[in-house]
């Protein structure tokens, strides 16, 4: 029993291995078929199979249809949403000069709270610290 299962082991073993052409032949005559399917012959060659390859081909388009859409769908769609945030963008920083000089804002008590000092720069400034937007009024 242990031999067989040896044996088992390294068959698998060489099937998968680098050396073998077997794997990468299957995966390349997969990715390299175009979709047909093969004439029906035999006990294959029925009434179910004819009348099912029948519905095969327009599948196929369909599928073509809907890359086809999402090429002409989705990159209207990214231009309109890029143009609409640059607006909004923009619009900020407009408000934003009706705004009053950082020196003049109020400073709350709960904004800026500094328990401890950050182990970068002069210690009071986060990491993500931003000198046109952020402030601290020194008392």
């Amino acid at each position: 029993m242990n031999a067989q299962r040896l044996s088992a082991r390294t068959l698998v073993r060489k099937m998968f291995s680098r050396q073998s052409a077997l794997p990468r032949s299957i995966f390349q005559r997969r990715l390299a078929s175009e979709h047909s399917a093969p004439p029906l012959e035999g006990a294959a060659d029925n009434a179910f199979n004819r009348e099912r390859a029948q519905y095969d081909k327009p599948h196929t388009s369909y599928f073509s249809a809907i890359a086809n859409h999402r090429l002409s769908v989705t990159i209207p769609c990214l231009i309109i949403a890029s143009i609409n945030a640059y607006n909004l963008w923009t619009e900020h920083w407009e408000h934003w000069e009706h705004l009053p000089p950082l020196e003049e804002r109020t400073q709350y008590s709960y904004m800026n709270i500094r328990t401890k000092k950050y182990p970068w720069g002069d210690g009071d400034k986060t990491l993500f610290w931003n000198d046109k937007v952020n402030y601290i009024k020194k008392d």
